[in-house]
């Protein structure tokens, strides 16, 4: 079974397409193949794979990232509904330092988007009831776990939506100029 890895400009950060066989009853695909995806140059090592539910249209999860060596990289998808998915580049020694990328996950679609190690992340939902999906190479480690306020004047990411819902944690997130120079991820630790 073969994928389709499709460059987004900034480095590391790729848009997947499985093969999708389908016929009357629905259809089969390989979400990973660690083989097939070492055949494409993508060395990863997933260790946690978690399972999101969002009700309501407009639900915004993110900008999300663990510090140092808890970083993770996710290989994300959207198995119900559609979200606008994002992920900000926050390796200060990559030439897209602070640039975003995002694409629309469906289950329309079957994209996935591997988002390496160095990256914050975040998706707003579409529709109602998503259900979304993700596999990381490291463990959740709370004490490592960081954040950027969604609407971050400095990142300035189109989500499409004035208003989103949020999480308590998620309003209060600090904003990019508060946390600067507390990052230091760089390209070393993407592998890239």
């Amino acid at each position: 079974m073969g994928i389709k890895v499709t460059e987004t400009g900034i480095q590391g950060l790729v848009i997947i397409e499985p093969q999708v066989f389908g016929d009357h009853r629905g259809f089969f695909m390989e979400s990973w193949n660690k083989r097939t995806m070492e055949e494409a140059g993508l060395f990863y090592n997933f260790v946690q794979d978690n399972h999101s539910s969002s009700t309501v249209k407009g639900t915004l999860r993110g900008i999300h990232f663990q510090y140092g060596d808890k970083a993770q990289a996710k290989l994300v998808r959207c198995v119900r509904g559609a979200v606008l998915d994002v992920a900000v580049d926050l390796r200060k020694d990559s030439s897209t330092y602070k640039q975003w990328y995002s694409v629309e996950l469906s289950e329309e679609n079957q994209k996935q988007f591997l988002i390496p190690r160095g990256f914050g992340h975040g998706f707003v939902t579409l529709t109602d009831h998503v259900e979304f999906m993700y596999k990381a190479d490291n463990y959740y480690a709370p004490e490592a776990d960081g954040g950027i306020r969604w609407n971050d004047p400095t990142l300035a990411i189109n989500w499409g939506i004035e208003n989103p819902i949020l999480s308590e944690k998620d309003t209060k997130s600090p904003f990019f100029n508060e946390l600067e120079n507390k990052i230091s991820f760089t390209m070393a630790d993407s592998g890239q």
